[in-house]
């Protein structure tokens, strides 16, 4: 840290700069509930005489965990289990963390029970255990007990397992905004296994899907064609072994998706952590579902919002002359062999619009509209025009609300 003292007539002032820096893993794992396996408890602790001094002590370990309902009503005896087998003494808290009650009251609920239960704030990390939703509540709640106490991600989902736990942001929705209050507070760790998304539904599979061909689509060919090509045996198998007609390339296939799904992610968002670059591929998707997510509610995931919004960039692109209609027929056929949505009525011309002047008051201005320029590449457009854009609705809407209205319906 330095601090700058600066004297002119109009008074003293002083300058503080003050780099931050945050270190935080993220961790692939197998069995994460095997009572054998320490991970969840002693995983984010990179300090080896520190982590020594653990396993040698007396003291039993301490753990608040929240967990999202349904996960709990699946793995809360493992859970359990895998806590009592350790000498642990805990709290879970199991809660509906859905994102109709993504908000602050839940948030506070959060840290009204962890301040009954106590805990230490440098040496205790929050665990959360769940989809999205969960990690981004817990995340912002934790940032706020105590300024800043650490917090554990276990996603459960495949959205949550290569996109809200791999990055810093937490939130809730606030004003019918979605994640309008919220930190920018890494977790001291995420902790991934594959194994928990063999018990998702295959609709949150696809959900999941659309975030991973998004960093397909922005920054990867190689995990565009790995997802062209067996997408629909990842949705058939939720990326675990398999012993039917897949047989053992399945879990190889979803390995390697979910790796450079992450590693592409990483990528993006390690350098920019605060945002303070507002030119972002990981945004490509994400200018107008927000608002048609929160305007729809619950009836669109949030994968499935983002992929409408990224079908209809497909067509601006299209237009603006970045792809080849061979190109955007591949995306979209793509999307549509993962059972994604790539229409809704609900996505008007003038929902596009306003989404777009709002993007302008958040982003200096411009508006920072990644759009793919061929298969795994892009650039950030700031000029597209509204005839491109009214252009691209129209052709959008003549050839996809026809053959999708069975998707939208899902």
């Amino acid at each position: 840290m330095k601090c700058y003292e600066s004297i002119t007539e109009k008074g003293t002032s002083w300058t503080v700069v003050s780099p931050i820096v945050f270190t935080y893993k993220v961790t692939e794992t197998q069995n994460l509930l095997d009572p054998s396996n320490d991970t969840l408890l002693l995983g984010h602790i990179t300090d080896l005489q520190q982590l020594e001094a653990i396993k040698q002590s007396n003291k039993p370990i301490k753990r608040f965990v929240v967990v999202d309902q349904e996960v709990y009503k699946i793995y809360g005896p493992k859970l359990t289990e895998y806590l009592e087998a350790n000498n642990v003494l805990y709290k879970i808290l199991a809660l509906p963390t859905t994102e109709e009650n993504k908000s602050m009251k839940m948030a506070l609920k959060i840290l009204e029970e962890v301040n009954n239960f106590s805990i230490d704030r440098r040496t205790e990390p929050i665990i959360a255990i769940g989809g999205g939703v969960c990690l981004d509540i817990v995340g912002l709640a934790a940032s706020l007990y105590r300024r800043r106490t650490p917090y554990i991600r276990v996603p459960t989902t495949l959205l949550s397992y290569i996109d809200a736990s791999v990055g810093a942001k937490t939130g809730v929705n606030f004003a019918n905004c979605k994640n309008k209050l919220g930190a920018y507070i890494p977790p001291a760790a995420a902790f991934l296994d594959l194994s928990f998304i063999q018990t998702v539904p295959r609709r949150h599979i696809s959900n999941g899907l659309a975030e991973m061909l998004k960093m397909a689509l922005m920054k990867h060919k190689g995990l565009f064609e790995l997802l062209e090509t067996h997408g629909r045996m990842l949705l058939d198998t939720n990326f675990q072994a398999d012993n039917s007609v897949y047989g053992r390339n399945c879990l190889q296939v979803a390995s390697q998706a979910t790796r450079i799904a992450i590693v592409t992610m990483l990528e993006e968002l390690s350098p920019n952590l605060w945002e303070d670059d507002l030119n972002r591929l990981v945004d490509f998707g994400h200018l107008i579902s927000p608002a048609l997510e929160m305007k729809v509610l619950p009836s669109l995931l949030h994968g499935e919002a983002v992929n409408i919004d990224m079908s209809y960039m497909v067509y601006v692109s299209k237009e603006s002359g970045l792809l080849t209609e061979d190109d955007k027929q591949r995306i979209i056929s793509c999307m549509v062999n993962m059972e994604l949505p790539v229409w809704h009525e609900a996505c008007t011309m003038e929902l596009i619009q306003k989404s777009l002047q709002e993007r302008l008051k958040h982003s200096g201005g411009l508006v920072r509209m990644p759009l793919p320029v061929g298969l795994g590449e892009a650039e950030i457009s700031n000029d597209t025009s509204c005839e491109i854009l009214h252009r691209a609705y129209s052709k959008w809407c003549d050839e996809l609300n026809v053959s999708s209205d069975s998707n939208c319906d899902s």
